[in-house]
């Protein structure tokens, strides 16, 4: 199969500013190259793929970045910039995909949405958010009437927030794990990893690591500065320790070193990829009990699921965290979300959304 695949059109391949889906994109393009298919990547300009994934032609476009639908409102109308990055790397992947077998997109914006009505080329879509925009889910039930296969979702909580999907398609995520070495640190300090923004709930896990005495590692671009600073004074001094934002390969020997892993989230995460990369170091993992990581995490086995927004409750966990055996953490990414098993998954979706043209 020759796949063209659409990127985030928020902040190059590199940059921490796509957040997970750059890191799905990486793992769905080994998975697939691995497989012997054929894979065009459209990316901003200054885009870098994993060294591993050589193999995959990067195409790179210029232009102004979306505002990502996580910091609009419900019912924001669609706003698309002059100079647009997303409708330049629509353009370049429609043409590509003349002579390819599909188009896949992995932005969440109304655009290339709204191009699968409009053109004979399969438009395939995978879906990183839940419900976040009125206007693209109005979107997506009207091409869901016509193309009932071309949209995926990362977990069966996600797609729940698209009840007219009868029969949803389950992706789940994949990762590479020779990229994440198994520790074995049960006395490590607590972790905790994600853009430093409201909706991650950074908050939480410093109350947590305030209430032991302990420092809370961060790692993560600080894409909302005045959130970070207000978060940084409303403790006392030198109980988070900033770590930026960091490659895979260096992420993953600072994150096995800790003995948990704090998730936060205000919002329904699709996925969850830091939870996993966690698990794949041996790192057990102590989340809210909602979207993705709720599904993930195996309570009492992999970690601990909290009483959303419960900061005592999560606190607690910790304190019994050395419970957990990490090798159960470990085994679970084996059996459950390899780049294999991912790509899989995704080539049998593709499939019938080829088929169905």
């Amino acid at each position: 199969m020759r796949i063209v695949l659409i990127s985030t059109p928020i902040g190059f391949l590199g940059s921490g500013k796509g957040g997970g889906v750059e890191l799905t994109l990486n793992s769905l393009v080994s998975g697939l190259l691995f497989l012997g298919h054929s894979v065009d990547v459209i990316a901003p300009k200054n885009s870098k793929l994993y060294e591993s994934n050589e193999k995959a032609k990067l195409h790179f476009v210029d232009g102004e970045d979306q505002i990502s639908w996580q910091h609009q409102n419900y019912n924001s109308p669609v706003s698309i910039p002059d100079n647009s990055l997303l409708a330049g790397m629509l353009e370049k992947g429609l043409d590509i995909a003349k002579k390819a077998d599909v188009l896949l997109n992995m932005s969440y914006d109304w655009l290339p949405i709204w191009m699968t009505l409009n053109v004979e080329i399969p438009i395939a879509h995978i879906i990183s958010m839940g419900s976040e925009s009125s206007v693209i889910s109005n979107l997506i039930t009207k091409v869901y009437a016509k193309h009932p296969y071309n949209f995926a979702f990362h977990s069966k909580i996600q797609a729940d927030d698209y009840p007219f999907i009868k029969k949803p398609i389950i992706i789940g995520n994949g990762f590479k794990l020779d990229n994440y070495t198994f520790q074995d640190s049960v006395k490590g300090p607590l972790a905790w990893v994600g853009r430093v923004a409201p909706e991650k709930g950074l908050e939480d896990a410093v109350y947590v690591a305030n209430k032991l005495g302990e420092k809370l590692k961060v790692w993560g671009v600080k894409e909302d500065e005045t959130y970070a600073s207000e978060i940084e004074q409303s403790f006392p001094q030198g109980t988070i320790d900033w770590m930026g934002f960091l490659s895979t390969n260096e992420l993953q020997k600072e994150l096995g070193k800790c003995r948990v892993l704090l998730n936060t989230p205000k919002w329904n995460e699709a996925y969850g990829n830091v939870v996993v990369e966690a698990l794949a170091c041996g790192v057990p993992v102590i989340a809210y009990r909602r979207g993705g990581p709720s599904e993930i995490i195996q309570h009492g086995k992999t970690g601990y699921l909290a009483t959303p927004d419960d900061k005592r409750n999560m606190l607690s966990y910790v304190e019994i965290i050395e419970k957990i055996k990490r090798k159960n953490c470990r085994e679970w990414v084996e059996k459950n979300a390899s780049t294999d098993k991912f790509a899989n998954k995704v080539v049998n979706w593709l499939n019938k959304v080829i088929n169905e043209y």
